[in-house]
């Protein structure tokens, strides 16, 4: 026989009749069984009502009218408690405990309607008896309805009044009552089945939605988490181009619609390329990183302005200040941003140096979009870049007329006919000692219809932009090899070739293809290319440079000084001069700086065994100085201004005939 383990029995037993301590079950249940507990106290208020009307001649006052109303006034306060339930945000230990207080309370209430129906039966005929029958049938039945989403509550109703109903009835020998107590026993018992039922479908319900808004919350979360990497910059952590650009359309759009002003800005680190040149990539991450936090700190900082700030790429950041800014504003920004960027850096064991250049743009006096906004930003940035270097450029009614005549610029650029308006004009590189002409450097001269003579500086630039400077620079070359073929033999060319020409395979292969096909000794010709052209992509440039050399081509460095390479740079190229800047030149009998670089220089030049050349030589006590210093070769206006290709056989005339005097006057 077997054993029957009946604590294990009591214990599932007492289950049923617990509130579960799952928080989601208990919440549903409570927010469903708060909905339907009105209607069941309304069923036991109507229903008892009713009954106590039939009996109010028959039966004693304290059983029709007190009883009845003590009952009815709890059935009352408990719906108008439960009815204030619903307005109420309630903790799940709230909701627990008051879920097992409705357990506790269902026992008195049942049992005490219960215990009055039966005081009231003997008092009422046998129709009065069937209808006390009949309410505490209907009335439990309803009440199972009404407490199904409490499970606990339902099987105690349940119990405390169909038990004792089927028992007393069953007692009073008539067969009608038996037969209504067994029917009710039946119905309660399919009501039970049904109760079950619904409870583990509701339980299943709340456990899929539980699953279901689990599933959401991951979705949502994994959601929000793309969204941030997406306007994230992955690298400073700053929000990136995307961020920006939607701050800037929503800033934009809320200035529009208040009238007020916004602010664009854009920054872009000077002297940033060497460094990630010089120490790798790496310590360029770094140096990013700090930059962007430091300049994040000022953005916090300032007020009362807010200033939204991003990464837009490379070495360049972006800002935008709300608040209506004005002028004075963005200048105080600007240089609270450059005075930190301004300070040292620490990489690795030893420290390097950074500053900015700044470019804003205000809503409405610059643009009436938020992309033209932005636009005359950049274009601020660049002439600070050019002209203000270091400094903070807001964009002006100067600005915007620069603009159309860059635009007409590049416009006209697109249609000339580079063989017809291109001029060549040639410039004497002259021997310091012997003042003789070792050579002269080709530069171009545009003369639009349109415009007239238009300036290197604005035609140049706008080819670089527009993409025609690798045809300009071949035509040009053509021209110039072509020139130089008249010259005798130990006059050299010297011609300067832009960072589009040496950074990429596409413009320099074309340019030994000319050089071969020209005639003229690639040793009587010397490249001249910038510092710029060199930062722009150091390793294509040397690559550039190597393939020049191979030729038998001579490198020169032009403008050295003022831009951004370094020694390193210097020693890793193999260059055969270097021409020192006019900038140094200017005062060099007035301002002691000037004199110890041009000095630096030309030592620097002897050390690496290499010529030195110096621009914008004006007088003669410029020349003086410079011989004293060891400069190799001079330029400038003091030998000769650039002259058109026929006019340098009647200067090298006359230049033999001065040499040929001054030699003669030595003799003598």
């Amino acid at each position: 026989m077997p054993v029957v383990d009946l604590k294990s029995h009591c214990a599932a037993a007492m289950r049923l009749f617990r509130v579960p301590d799952d928080p989601d079950l208990t919440r549903a249940q409570f927010d469903a069984f708060s909905k339907q507990i009105p209607l069941l106290y309304f069923i036991l208020m109507s229903n008892t009502i009713a009954v106590a009307y039939t009996y109010v001649n028959v039966a004693p006052d304290w059983l029709t009218m007190i009883v009845p109303s003590v009952l009815t006034l709890l059935a009352a306060l408990r719906t108008f408690w439960w009815l204030r339930q619903r307005r109420l945000v309630r903790s799940d230990a709230d909701i627990l405990r008051n879920l097992r207080a409705t357990n506790w309370m269902t026992l008195p209430i049942g049992a005490g309607f219960t215990a009055w129906s039966f005081a009231l039966y003997p008092y009422g005929d046998p129709f009065a008896k069937s209808q006390v029958a009949f309410y505490m049938a209907v009335t439990v039945i309803g009440c199972i309805f009404s407490l199904m989403h409490l499970r606990s509550a339902a099987l105690i109703v349940t119990l405390v009044v169909d038990v004792p109903y089927v028992l007393f009835f069953w007692a009073t020998g008539e067969p009608t009552l038996k037969a209504m107590a067994v029917n009710n026993l039946l119905v309660s018992g399919a009501m039970v089945t049904v109760l079950f039922i619904y409870y583990r479908d509701f339980a299943d319900l709340v456990s899929s939605r539980k699953s279901l808004l689990a599933q959401q919350a991951a979705t949502q979360a994994l959601s929000d988490e793309n969204f941030r990497l997406a306007n994230l910059d992955s690298l400073t952590e700053l929000p990136n181009r995307r961020r920006f650009f939607a701050e800037l359309s929503s800033a934009f759009t809320d200035a529009e619609r208040r009238g007020v002003r916004v602010a664009v800005g854009i920054i872009d680190l000077d002297g940033f390329k060497p460094i990630n040149d010089n120490y790798g990539h790496s310590v360029g991450d770094r140096v990013l990183i700090e930059a962007g936090r430091r300049i994040r700190e000022i953005c916090e900082g300032f007020g009362p302005q807010r200033v939204e700030f991003a990464r837009l790429g490379g070495d360049e950041f972006g800002l935008v200040v709300c608040g209506d800014p004005d002028d004075a504003d963005l200048l105080r920004l600007g240089e609270r941003i450059s005075d930190q960027v301004k300070l040292p850096y620490q990489v690795d064991t030893a420290h390097t140096g950074l500053s900015c250049s700044i470019g804003f743009a205000l809503f409405p006096q610059s643009a009436t979009t938020a992309e033209a906004l932005y636009e005359c930003a950049d274009y601020s940035l660049y002439h600070a870049k050019r002209h203000l270097r270091g400094r903070t450029v807001i964009f002006s009614t100067e600005l915007e007329a620069e603009i159309r005549s860059r635009g007409v610029i590049e416009n006209l650029l697109r249609t000339a006919d580079f063989s017809t308006e291109m001029d060549l004009v040639f410039q004497p590189i002259v021997d310091a000692m012997s003042e003789h002409t070792a050579g002269f450097e080709v530069l171009a001269r545009w003369h639009s219809s349109r415009l007239g003579l238009v300036s290197p500086a604005d035609f140049i630039p706008a080819a670089e932009r527009i993409g025609l400077i690798r045809p300009l620079t071949q035509a040009l070359l053509v021209r110039a090899l072509a020139a130089a073929k008249t010259w005798p033999d130990d006059i050299r060319l010297s011609f300067n070739l832009s960072a589009h020409d040496v950074c990429s395979a596409e413009g320099i292969l074309p340019l030994i293809s000319i050089v071969e096909k020209s005639g003229l000794p690639p040793h009587r010709i010397d490249f001249e290319i910038t510092e710029t052209a060199v930062t722009f992509d150091f390793v294509r440039a040397q690559q550039s440079i190597a393939a020049l050399k191979a030729m038998g081509c001579g490198i020169s460095l032009d403008d050295f000084g003022t831009g951004y390479s370094s020694l390193s740079h210097v020693h890793r190229l193999p260059l055969d001069k270097l021409k020192i800047d006019r900038s140094f030149v200017a005062d060099i009998k007035d301002n002691p700086v000037s004199h110890k670089i041009i000095k630096s220089l030309t030592g620097l030049c002897d050390d690496m065994e290499i010529a030195c050349v110096v621009e914008g030589v004006e007088t003669r006590a410029q020349l003086d100085s410079l011989r004293r210093l060891g400069c190799d070769y001079i330029q400038g206006y003091y030998f000769a201004k650039p002259m058109p290709g026929d006019a340098i056989d009647d200067y090298l005339a006359r230049e033999r005939r001065r040499l040929d005097a001054t030699e003669a006057k030595v003799v003598a």
